[in-house]
């Protein structure tokens, strides 16, 4: 377990596991998430150099006096940084959700840093249903005052997507992305990337992201979707398909936003796509 400290003097928290010869596997978690998003991914990718890291205002990195540097390029530049801390010339990216958008954006940007990447329930476009969801809870500490309650509330609100999950994976969620104190629990993220989402709203309409994807041809790429998921769209998943050649892709039966990435298919579909580099 590790730190670095970013062009602009954060210290931010990454950690390696696996094969230290393996191929380097850098992933990316969700938008309030942190490493630990990767905890059920990591005991099947041993084989791999596996790299998790904290974006900034996260889990065990420093959260950002300015919240505007709570946006996608920012946050790609710092994944840059860390495979230069790293002395890493290359590496694969495995993004859920916003990690997903900011492996897109280094596809763009900076392609030759990368042997392939695998996009966890994210595509370029995401549904008005899927970002007043995210903004309904981002930056605001839960209603449950113990991890018991807020496991239940959880598992009755993502049950209808997740039909064969026990209430115990619920109950492991909810203490990976809460402190809990005696005032209650806590959110394990600076809060102001609410902020961040709202000021970016206000800039105007989202940009055409297409773009961003379609830079990812010609390297090893992969996408999950949870069936159920209201952030990666069936028209939207199937639209990538057609738009990229070579794309693997894998539909997840019971799973919404997002999946957990130890479900069979999609550890699958990870090793088909690091296999091809």
């Amino acid at each position: 377990m590790s730190h670095f400290t970013t062009s602009d003097g954060l210290s931010l928290f990454y950690q390696i596991s696996g094969t230290p010869e393996g191929t380097p596997l850098i992933c990316l978690p969700g938008l309030t998430r942190d490493s630990r998003d990767f905890r059920y991914f990591a005991p099947h990718a041993q084989a791999y150099r596996l790299i998790t890291l904290d974006a900034r205002g996260r889990g065990q990195s420093d959260p950002d006096p300015q919240f505007t540097n709570y946006n996608v390029p920012r946050e790609a530049q710092d994944v840059l940084e860390l495979m230069d801390h790293l002395q890493l010339p290359k590496a694969a990216l495995l993004g859920t959700s916003r990690g997903g958008m900011v492996a897109m954006v280094l596809a763009a940007t900076a392609k030759a840093r990368l042997s392939a990447v695998i996009l966890n329930d994210v595509g370029p476009e995401i549904p008005k249903d899927g970002i007043d969801r995210i903004l309904h809870y981002v930056g605001r500490r839960p209603a449950a005052k113990t991890l018991a309650q807020a496991a239940e509330t959880l598992a009755a609100l993502m049950g209808p997507a997740f039909a064969d999950v026990p209430a115990q994976r619920w109950r492991e969620e909810v203490e990976a992305f809460y402190d809990a104190t005696p005032e209650g629990l806590q959110l394990r993220y600076d809060p102001r990337i609410r902020d961040a989402l709202l000021a970016q709203a206000e800039a105007g309409p989202v940009p055409d992201l297409w773009p961003l994807f379609i830079a990812l041809e010609g390297l090893p790429c992969g996408v999950i979707r949870g069936a159920n998921s209201d952030v990666l769209s069936h028209e939207t998943y199937r639209e990538m398909q057609s738009r990229l050649r070579g794309l693997q892709a894998v539909e997840l039966t019971n799973r919404g936003h997002v999946p957990f990435l130890d479900e069979p298919a999609a550890l699958t579909l990870i090793q088909s796509v690091m296999e091809q580099i």
